[in-house]
């Protein structure tokens, strides 16, 4: 499809290839209504201030109005930032959009007294209203949540004091965020030809991906001169974040930083610690891959600028839309019926924006709401890669309609620890079903990809969470946690991880200084566990069958919010608590490892 359509043209031409935002409202001025009506409720919060502890009753009527509100508020963003970004140059979406986030940080602010108040009323109190109130128990877990932050909850005035604070600790991100987007500037790479190719950092992976080896070095070179040139800036910016996360950590009771980010999801440390020993464990397979890799390149010395070039070369595997559904459909069966069901209706009934217009934002993403359609933005060009986010955003999308079907609205969604494992379960239910239908050519392209999504996903992430906490625990010993210290400990932990094989030069030292999850406060650590969570998972539903895919959608796709995530995951069938998930997702790599060598040698 011509990525210069405009947005208009694209719907004329290819009406069932875009997403039906009628569904959400019926047109602009429904939205318009919609946004004046939850505008609407600002002030209603009032009757309640200071009145939460009068009656169970009176507790419940707050719960269920600032749901009702939240829910009509979902829908309302939902449809601006739809609009929005199907065209990003559209000034009256674009409005809509900001506008709906106005809204939404004067509804947050209306309501902040909630959590706090609650957490004022006696524990046998609050346990006594929902004993003697039968509405209330519909908000039971989420107040059992709240109660369990008693301990780190400080008095009304000081948290005031520490939430007006918040805007200025995010000075560090906030810089970087615009540093690292707006401001820094490379030059251009250079190929074996002379010839200039803009580099950005949408298109770095793109170039490392190139057969062209000096294009790959310049590009390499030309960003970490970039970054290079700034790396005492960065130090302290990114040095400022972790302050933060330590302050915010100690003023509220927490033992460490880790301990309060991984809190907030109820997830254990030990889970955080269990990915790093059981990945450490399985090193020697990593090594054993950039060993490999050397080899398949033919090169003296293997550069990190090696590593995401394709080891696999001139295979032609084109993925248009209408055959990439069949490929998806065909790889779900193993799922049954009700989970094919509502993939179909998602193709059926316009869940999906497909191609590419003049404006439209790239990438792809699952968006909705519980009033609405779980959509998919894509941005299709007939690769392999493109039938794989589809499959991926269909997995999210799937388990947004389970999730809101099955569940209250207060407990429909879901968070962000499991986000990523129905949709990676739906990726490697597709391998397995690729691998098994394709050509020797077509399936070493695949593994070569199988493999790189295990290097970039299970190691290099847990390698990012790994150092993300030690140096959390650098500052919170007391010590100086500068540009030249985070350099070291990024170049050890890269040497340890990739091997001798690979060169660790002054460069990577410093790839800590582009990676923006650093200022996400412990949330990197979730790719990696999720991926094994969803190796183990199809392993299941490969294997057992039926009871493994009731045991999935039963107990995890059906039950959003309503128990803590650990939970959840545990009675779908996988214990993130103990290393197995990790060690069965490592065993995975080893057996694709050893299909591609297999097949390279043949």
């Amino acid at each position: 499809m011509s990525q210069q359509l405009t947005r208009e043209e694209q719907e004329r031409k290819y009406p069932n290839d875009t997403w039906d935002l009628t569904t959400i409202f019926k047109n602009d001025e429904a939205f318009e209504e919609a946004l004046k009506e939850v505008e609407g409720y600002l002030g209603k919060e009032e009757q309640f201030k200071g009145h939460l502890a009068d009656s169970a009753d009176t507790l419940y009527d707050a719960l269920a109005l600032e749901d009702e509100i939240g829910t009509k508020l979902e829908k309302v963003y939902v449809y601006a930032h739809l609009k929005q970004d199907q065209d990003t140059s559209n000034d009256k979406y674009t409005g809509f959009e900001s506008r709906a986030h106005q809204l939404i940080i004067k509804i947050s602010s209306a309501w902040s007294f909630l959590v706090p108040e609650i957490l004022q009323i006696d524990e046998d109190k609050l346990q006594s209203f929902i004993e003697t109130n039968d509405n209330l128990k519909r908000y039971e877990f989420d107040l059992k949540l709240i109660n369990e932050k008693r301990p780190h909850i400080l008095d009304a005035e000081q948290e005031r004091l520490l939430t007006e604070a918040q805007d200025a600790l995010s000075t560090p991100s906030n810089v970087y965020g615009m540093f690292s987007n707006a401001d820094l500037e490379f030059e251009d790479a250079v190929d074996k030809d002379g010839e200039k190719h803009p580099l950005t950092q949408g298109t770095f992976i793109k170039y490392l991906e190139s057969d062209d080896r000096e294009l790959r070095q310049s590009a390499y070179n030309n960003l970490y001169k970039a970054y290079g040139a700034y790396n005492n800036t960065l130090g302290s910016t990114l040095a400022g974040e972790v302050k933060k996360n330590v302050f915010n950590a100690r003023t509220h009771n927490y033992k460490t930083a880790r301990e309060r980010a991984l809190s907030n999801n109820h997830i254990p440390e030990e889970v955080y610690d269990n990915l790093v020993k059981t990945v450490h464990k399985y090193l020697p397979l990593l090594h054993r891959y950039t060993k490999l890799r050397k080899e398949l390149l033919a090169v003296d010395e293997l550069k990190m600028y090696d590593l995401y070039t394709p080891m696999v070369k001139d295979v032609k595997f084109e993925m248009p839309y209408e055959e990439a559904k069949e490929w998806m459909l065909k790889a779900l069966e193993p799922m049954g019926e009700e989970y094919l069901d509502v993939v179909k209706e998602g193709l059926n009934n316009r869940w999906v924006d497909v191609y590419e217009n003049k404006g439209k934002r790239s990438g792809g993403y699952s968006s909705g709401a519980h009033l609405t359609n779980p959509f998919i933005l894509l941005n299709w060009s007939d690769t392999v890669s493109d039938l794989y986010t589809l499959i991926h955003e269909f997995g999210h999308s799937a388990h947004s309609y389970f999730s809101r079907k099955h569940q209250p609205s207060n407990s429909s969604d879901y968070s962000i620890f499991v986000a990523e494992v129905a949709s990676t379960c739906n990726e490697a239910l597709l391998s397995d079903y690729m691998d098994k239908h394709l050509d020797d050519e077509r399936r070493l392209l695949l593994l070569n990809q199988e493999l790189e999504r295990f290097r970039a996903t299970l190691f290099r992430q847990t390698m990012f969470a790994e150092f993300e906490h030690k140096i959390h625990q650098i500052e919170e010993a007391g010590e100086p946690l500068t540009a030249t210290r985070m350099n070291d400990e990024y170049a050890k932990l890269n040497k340890q991880y990739f091997g001798d094989v690979v060169e660790t030069d002054d460069n990577i030292s410093k790839e800590w200084s582009r990676i923006p999850h650093f200022y996400m406060n412990y949330y990197v650590y979730q790719y990696a566990t999720g991926y094994s969570a969803a190796q183990s998972l199809s392993h299941q539903i490969l294997t057992e069958g039926k009871p493994a895919v009731e045991r999935y959608i039963n107990e995890f796709l059906k039950k959003g919010s309503s128990n803590y995530p650990i939970e959840i995951l545990k009675n779908a069938g996988v214990d993130m608590t103990s290393p197995e998930p990790i060690e069965q997702a490592c065993e995975v790599f080893e057996q694709k490892l050893d299909a591609f060598e297999k097949l390279m040698k043949a």
